[in-house]
C-alpha cells in the first residue's frame, strides 16, 4: 500500500526541517511543506477507501513494541493537522520574522517541529505507552511556543497556567492507560470486547481530555494561552492541540465500552461549554481572548454531536445518531478552518497595529481591506450562516437533534432543548461578532496606531485567503467531502458506515450553491449601479452630531452591554471609572471588566486553601525524632483498631 512510503517521507521531512531549525528558513519550510504534504497524501488515501494502515515494528521502543495505525479517525484528524500545520509555518515566517525576533523565531520554527511530529505520533500510536510519549512531547513543544514572547510577565504566567492545567490532565491519562493496560493485560490499543470492567475508566478519560480540549469548565488555561501566544500559534491551539482531546473522546469511547449516561453527560457538557462560552465571548474587550472563548463555545457544538451519538448507541444505533456525529465530527474540520483564519486575522491586526484591545482600534477597513473582509468571512462562517461551512456541520447536528425530538423515548426531551440552546448559541455568536467587526474595522480609528494601519505581507495574505477558500468550498459542496466524514463516522460504529450521502445534504449544496450565486449576481448589480453615482461619506454611528469624535462611538462594553447584563450571573462583570463631578467634567471614566469566573473565583481560591494546608502540614516535619516515633505509633494505633473492627464485623 502507498500509505507507508508516503509516512516514512513525511517522517523524513519533518525530521529535516526540525533539523534545519537552526539553519536557513528556507530550507525549514521546504522540508516542512515536503513531509506534511506527504501526510496528508497518506490521510486522503485512507479517507478516499484505501484501506486502514497499521504496522508493528520488530524492535521495542521503552519495552514496548512501537505499534502504528492509520485509520478513518486518525486519518481524518491527520487532514487538519497537515492543513493548519503547514498555513501555519508559512504564515509565522511573515508574522514572526527572523529580524524581529532573531532568537525566538529559530526556536520557534524548532518546536513547531516538534509539536507536528508529536501530534502525529498521538494520532498513529496504538500503544498506550508510547500515546502518553507523543502527548507529553507535544505538550512541552506547544508550551515553548506559547512562552515565545517570554520576557513579558503575562506571557509567563499564561504559560505556566497552560503547563499546569496540561500536566494535571497527563496524570488523568497515565491513570487511563495503566488501569487499561492492566485490565487488559497488555499496552496495545484498538477495539476491546465489551468488557464491562472497562467502562469506568472512561471517566479518567473525559477528565484528561476534555481538559486539554477546552470544555467548560476545565477550560481555564485556554484564554490567557490563546491570547498570549504569537498568532499562528494561538490558531495551531485552537485549530489543532485542542482536538486532540476531541480525538482521544472519539477514539477510545469507539474503542471500549462506556458508563450507562455517558452520552448525557458530554451532550451536557458540550450544551453548557457552547451556551457559556459564547456569552463569556461577549463580555471580552481583548480580540484574542474573544476569539479563544469562542474555541470554548464550538468544542461544545462538536461535543453535542458526540454527546447524542452515545446516547443513540445506548438507544440500539438509532440513525439519527448518525447525523449527530457526522455534523460533530465535519464541525472538527471547518472550526480548525475558519478559527485558524480569524486567528490569522487577529495576528495581522496586531502586526499591524501593535493592539489587541479593540478599544485602541477602529476604522481598520480602510488601510487592511483584505483582513477585514477574510475576518469577515470567518465571522460569517463561525457564526454559521450560509452558505459557508460552518452552516453545514451546525445543520447537520441539528438534524440529528431534530430527529431525536421526533422519536419516542427520553432523548426527544433532551433533544429539543439542547436544539433551541443550540440556536441560541448561534444568535449571541452572531451578535458578538457584529460587535467586532463593527467595533475593529468601521468606524473611525480610535489610536494613531489604528490610523495608520497596514495590509499584512502577502504570504500572511495569501495562507488566508486558501483558508477562506476552504471554508467556502465545504458550504458550497458538502457532498465532496462528505465520504470523508463518513469514513470516519465508520470507522467509529461501524453499522453506521456504508450507505450513500444523505438526501438533505444534497439539497443544501443545491440551495447553497443558488444563494452564492444570487449574491455574486447583486454584487455585480450594486457595484455597477454605484460606478459614477456621487457618494456623501460620513463616520459609522456618527449619531448626527456636525463634528463626532472617535470617543463618541460604540465600545465593545457598550455595545453588548445588554446581552452580557443576561449572564451577568456568571461573568461577575467588575465597574471601574469616575462618574462626573459637575455638568461640565474635566474628566470621567467608565469601564466594565469580565474576569475568568472560573479560574479567579473557584480555581485560584482552591489553590491558594491547599498551599495554607501544605503549610500548616509542613510544620509537622521539624526534625525531632521523638515526635516522629510518636506518629508512627498513632499511625500503628489507629491501623489496628481499623483491623479489629472489620474482623468483628
Amino acid at each position: 500500500m502507498t500509505v507507508t512510503p508516503l509516512l516514512c517521507i513525511a517522517a523524513g521531512g519533518l525530521l529535516t526541517g526540525l533539523l534545519a531549525g537552526r539553519g536557513s528558513g528556507g530550507v525549514w519550510l521546504a522540508a516542512t511543506l515536503a513531509g506534511v504534504s506527504a501526510a496528508l497524501a497518506a490521510a486522503v488515501s485512507v479517507l478516499a477507501g484505501g484501506g486502514d494502515w497499521e504496522w508493528r515494528s520488530g524492535f521495542p521502543l521503552g519495552g514496548e513494541s512501537l505499534h502504528l495505525r492509520l485509520d478513518g479517525i486518525s486519518a481524518f484528524f491527520l487532514v487538519l493537522l497537515c492543513l493548519i500545520g503547514v498555513a501555519g509555518a508559512v504564515y509565522g515566517r511573515g508574522y514572526w520574522e527572523e529580524a524581529m525576533h532573531p532568537r525566538s523565531a529559530r526556536a520557534g520554527r524548532i518546536w513547531w517541529s516538534v509539536l507536528l511530529l508529536s501530534l502525529g505520533g498521538v494520532l498513529l500510536a496504538s500503544n498506550g505507552l508510547h500515546f502518553l510519549v507523543a502527548w507529553e512531547l507535544f505538550t512541552l513543544s506547544a508550551y515553548f511556543l506559547v512562552t515565545l514572547d517570554r520576557h513579558r510577565t503575562e506571557v509567563r504566567a499564561a504559560g505556566w497556567l497552560y503547563l499546569g492545567a496540561s500536566h494535571a490532565a497527563v496524570l488523568a491519562l497515565f491513570a487511563f492507560f495503566v488501569q487499561l493496560s492492566v485490565r487488559t493485560g497488555s499496552w496495545d490499543l484498538g477495539p476491546w470486547p465489551r468488557r464491562t470492567e472497562l467502562a469506568p475508566l472512561f471517566w479518567l478519560a473525559l477528565f484528561g481530555f476534555g481538559l486539554k480540549a477546552g470544555l467548560f469548565p476545565l477550560h481555564v488555561w485556554l484564554p490567557a494561552a490563546h491570547a498570549n501566544a504569537p498568532s499562528h500559534v494561538s490558531a495551531m491551539l485552537s485549530g489543532v492541540t485542542l482536538k486532540m482531546g476531541i480525538y482521544g473522546l472519539v477514539r477510545f469511547s469507539g474503542w471500549m465500552p462506556v458508563p450507562l449516561g455517558t452520552g448525557w453527560v458530554v451532550a451536557g457538557l458540550g450544551v453548557a461549554s457552547a451556551v457559556l462560552g459564547v456569552a463569556f465571548a461577549l463580555g471580552q474587550h481583548d480580540l484574542k481572548r474573544l476569539l479563544a472563548y469562542h474555541s470554548v463555545e464550538n468544542i461544545g457544538i462538536i461535543l453535542i454531536g458526540l454527546g447524542f451519538a452515545l446516547v443513540a448507541i445506548e438507544q440500539g444505533g438509532a440513525a439519527w445518531g448518525k447525523l449527530a456525529l457526522a455534523g460533530g465530527l465535519l464541525h472538527v474540520w471547518n472550526h480548525g478552518l475558519f478559527k485558524a483564519l480569524l486567528f490569522f486575522a487577529a495576528g495581522s491586526v496586531r502586526h499591524a497595529t501593535g493592539a489587541r484591545e479593540m478599544s485602541r482600534l477602529g476604522g481598520l477597513w480602510r488601510g487592511m481591506p483584505w483582513t477585514a473582509g477574510l475576518f469577515a468571512l470567518g465571522s460569517a462562517a463561525i457564526c454559521g450562516l450560509p452558505p459557508l461551512n460552518g452552516f453545514v456541520s451546525e445543520w447537520l447536528v441539528f438534524l440529528g437533534l431534530i430527529d431525536a425530538s421526533l422519536a419516542h423515548g427520553s432523548p426527544a426531551w433532551a433533544a429539543f432543548p439542547a436544539a433551541i440552546l443550540l440556536g441560541a448559541t448561534g444568535a449571541l455568536a452572531l451578535a458578538c461578532f457584529i460587535k467586532v467587526c463593527g467595533v475593529v474595522f468601521l468606524g473611525a480609528p480610535r489610536s494613531m496606531a489604528a490610523a495608520q494601519a497596514h495590509e499584512c505581507g502577502p504570504s500572511m495574505c495569501g495562507v488566508m485567503l486558501l483558508l477562506g477558500a476552504a471554508c467556502i468550498a465545504i458550504g458550497l459542496a458538502p457532498v465532496v467531502f462528505w465520504p470523508a466524514v463518513a469514513r470516519a463516522v465508520g470507522a467509529w460504529q461501524p453499522a453506521w458506515g456504508g450507505d450513500g450521502i444523505p438526501a438533505p445534504l444534497v439539497a443544501l449544496g443545491r440551495a447553497h450553491l443558488a444563494l452564492a450565486v444570487l449574491a455574486v449576481l447583486a454584487g455585480w448589480g450594486l457595484w455597477r449601479k454605484s460606478r459614477g453615482q456621487h457618494w456623501v461619506h460620513a463616520r459609522t454611528w456618527d449619531c448626527g452630531y456636525a463634528a463626532p469624535t472617535a470617543r463618541m462611538q460604540y465600545t465593545a462594553g457598550s455595545f453588548a452591554g445588554i446581552l452580557t447584563e443576561w449572564f451577568s450571573w456568571i461573568l461577575r462583570p467588575e465597574r471601574h471609572g469616575t462618574g462626573p463631578a459637575n455638568p461640565f467634567p474635566a474628566h470621567s471614566s467608565h469601564s466594565i471588566h469580565t474576569p475568568e469566573t472560573v479560574l479567579e473565583k473557584i480555581v485560584e481560591p482552591a489553590g491558594r486553601l491547599i498551599l495554607r494546608a501544605s503549610i500548616v502540614v509542613r510544620r509537622l516535619q521539624h526534625g525531632r525524632v521523638q515526635s516522629y516515633i510518636l506518629y508512627v505509633l498513632v499511625g500503628l494505633t489507629v491501623l489496628a483498631g481499623w483491623i479489629l473492627t472489620e474482623g468483628r464485623s
